[in-house]
């Protein structure tokens, strides 16, 4: 049985790992939900699933945004703020708080750690999103988010960015992605999807299916 994520650490020292887009705005606006037609990439949200980190490249991804996220409440006291961050990627990175599947060496874990410092504070690198669920949205199912998502992202000519969209918003939802799912939430055929998927594609709809 996998160690279950200690998450009420990371609140208890009111560490933001969450946030919504900053300047991007949104096409749309509900009581449920914010939908950006072409896109936004100021939305992170760590932890929202049960998917835990896997690999080195991912640790140092959710290190970066973290520092990215927390940096702005630093009050002067840079010294003290890093060695917070310190404690936070120690303890996100020891595997018995649940937040990775791996060991990891402390030259190694130092290593990333300090480059982190050093090189962070800019927005890292994020996934492309169109719908943003707000708190309000807790007493949809899952079926009715990708519903309400489907409505929003289906076009009738069909992307691989649109694909690779609805592949994320399933995956964020813990559903599992088949090619018969993405043809019902895009409203085409499942030879449409076929179409359209390239090696690229197939590799991170495999992917995904494994953090679910």
């Amino acid at each position: 049985m996998s160690q279950e994520r200690n998450i009420k650490w990371l609140n208890d020292r009111r560490v933001f790992y969450r946030c919504d887009p900053w300047s991007d705005k949104p096409t749309i606006e509900t009581d449920l939900y914010k939908f950006y037609e072409h896109g936004t990439h100021q939305c992170y949200t760590l932890f929202a699933s049960k998917a835990k980190i896997t690999t080195y490249k991912s640790l140092k991804w959710h290190m970066l945004v973290i520092y990215f996220l927390n940096i702005d409440g630093v009050d002067g006291d840079t010294v003290s703020f890093e060695d917070d961050m310190r404690s936070v990627f120690r303890f996100i990175a020891n595997k018995d708080n649940g937040f990775v599947t791996f060991y990891i060496s402390n030259k190694a874990l130092e290593d990333m750690i300090e480059d982190v410092l050093y090189h962070g504070g800019d927005p890292p690198i994020n996934k492309m999103r169109k719908v943003i669920f707000k708190p309000a949205s807790w007493s949809l199912s899952l079926s009715e988010k990708l519903s309400i998502v489907g409505k929003l992202i289906g076009r009738k000519k069909v992307t691989k960015d649109e694909i690779y969209s609805m592949m994320l918003e399933a995956n964020d939802r813990g559903a599992k992605i088949t090619i018969s799912y993405l043809a019902t939430l895009l409203r085409c055929s499942t030879r449409t999807i076929y179409r359209h998927m390239c090696d690229d594609l197939k590799k991170e709809k495999q992917r995904l299916n494994e953090e679910v």
